[in-house]
Parts: structure tokens; C-alpha cells; sequence
């Protein structure tokens, strides 16, 4: 992980997560409706934009590349699906989280410009990693 990649971690993670709640309230109301192509293009994009950047390691599922339009999922299927790339996001920030003083940090590599640590690594500031279970 560098500065930049932390960046796009952080505004995939507040995308997902935004999707994640919508469809979670239609799911709760409607969890067998079909959900429409508009929303649909979306949610895609963003898995697409996930899938590269998780890469295989933190991938949820290697096999899924995104839901096909032809055959238009349920609320609830895509609420399992979003969860599924939350837990694995989730995963990537505690693997590369570092708390210091109290408060919790990325740890990633630092570049020359940098103020970097003795093992040449930075620290920005990032919300607790979510407790996983396993």
C-alpha cells in the first residue's frame, strides 16, 4: 500500500458502504424485487473498481466479476454480494493498520519526499479496523 492506494481505498470503502445501506433498506422492504438497470450499472461499476483494486488475494469471490444484466438480481442478492466486498475491504485495512498512541494508522511505504520512519514506512490516520471473526 502507498499514499495513493490508501486514497482509493477510502473513497471505494465510502461508495460500497453508501450502496451497501440503500440497497440494504429495499432489501429489508423488498428483498425479492428485482433490482432496476440504473442501479444496477452502478453497483457494477463499483465492484468492478473493487475487483481491481482488491486483487485476488482479498477478492471475495474470484469467480464473480459483476451481476449480469440479463439476468437482473434481487435486493437481497446484491446486499450478500456488497457485504461480502465490505468484510473484504474490511480485511485489507486490518492487515495494513497500525495503532500508535491511541489512535490508528495505515502503515504504508513511504517514498523519498516522505517523513518516514526507520523502516521506511508513513502513517496516516484511518478509523479502527472493524474486529473480524476467524
Amino acid at each position: 500500500m502507498n499514499k495513493e492506494s490508501v486514497d482509493l481505498f477510502e473513497k471505494i470503502a465510502a461508495q460500497l458502504s453508501g450502496l451497501y445501506e440503500e440497497m440494504s433498506v429495499l432489501s429489508k422492504k423488498n428483498p425479492n424485487d428485482a433490482v432496476n438497470k440504473f442501479k444496477l450499472r452502478f453497483i457494477n461499476q463499483q465492484i468492478a473498481e473493487c475487483n481491481g483494486f482488491l486483487e485476488d488475494r482479498y477478492r471475495p469471490f474470484n469467480e464473480f466479476e459483476n451481476f449480469k444484466e440479463d439476468d437482473i438480481p434481487q435486493n437481497s442478492d446484491v446486499v450478500f454480494i456488497l457485504s461480502q466486498y465490505l468484510q473484504c475491504l474490511e480485511k485489507l485495512r486490518s492487515d495494513n493498520a497500525v495503532q500508535r498512541a491511541g489512535s490508528w494508522y495505515w502503515q504504508v511505504k513511504g517514498e523519498e519526499d516522505d517523513k518516514i520512519d526507520k523502516e521506511g514506512f508513513i502513517y496516516i490516520r484511518t478509523s479502527q479496523p472493524k474486529r473480524l471473526r476467524g
